[in-house]
């Protein structure tokens, strides 16, 4: 058997158009305990596309099931019974097996807002961060030209700083 076989779930090939879920339940409840039937319908025509699906609660009635209604007959069809495959999902995030090629539409437009606003505060802190930077160069600058401002005025106001400037520059010419 294929590894992604359900073995419990049951793929009923060949209904006749007058067979309904009741019908399929009916038929199968001999085997065991069902935990549910399904028909899938033609979207178009809002009927059962010929085949079902029957999922037992225990591996081993589904088994019997299968060996006793492949090729029987129901409604005057004879019936393929097999192990499901599971169902396979096709393409985009959901999926367009059971969706509209369009359902994932409005959270593939919320995650364009979210991206879009992520990268606009992104670009916010980044101007925030380079003004922080900007304001912190200036008041460094500011700071080193209050030193020189201090220096030269607490020079003025000492005579022996005087002084010392004064042999300073006489020394460097």
């Amino acid at each position: 058997m294929n590894e992604g076989v359900q073995k419990n779930t049951l793929y009923v090939g060949g209904l006749a158009e007058e067979v309904n879920e009741g019908i399929l339940h009916a038929a199968f409840i001999p085997f065991g305990d069902i935990k549910d039937v399904k028909t899938p319908l033609d979207q178009a025509t809002q009927k059962h596309r010929s085949f079902g699906f029957v999922t037992f609660l225990e591996r081993e009635d589904a088994a019997a099931a299968m060996d006793n209604m492949d090729g029987a007959e129901l409604y005057g069809r004879v019936l393929t019974v097999n192990y499901a495959l599971p169902e396979k999902i096709k393409g985009g995030e959901v999926g367009w097996a059971a969706q509209p090629i369009w359902a994932d539409a409005d959270t593939w437009f919320e995650r364009q807002q979210q991206e879009q606003e992520m990268q606009r505060l992104q670009s916010e802190q980044k101007a925030a961060m380079l003004e922080a930077e900007e304001l912190h160069r200036k008041k460094l600058a500011e700071e080193r030209d209050g030193e020189k401002d201090e220096e030269a005025d607490s020079a003025k106001g000492d005579p022996m700083a005087m002084a010392e400037a004064q042999v300073l520059k006489q020394n460097a010419s």
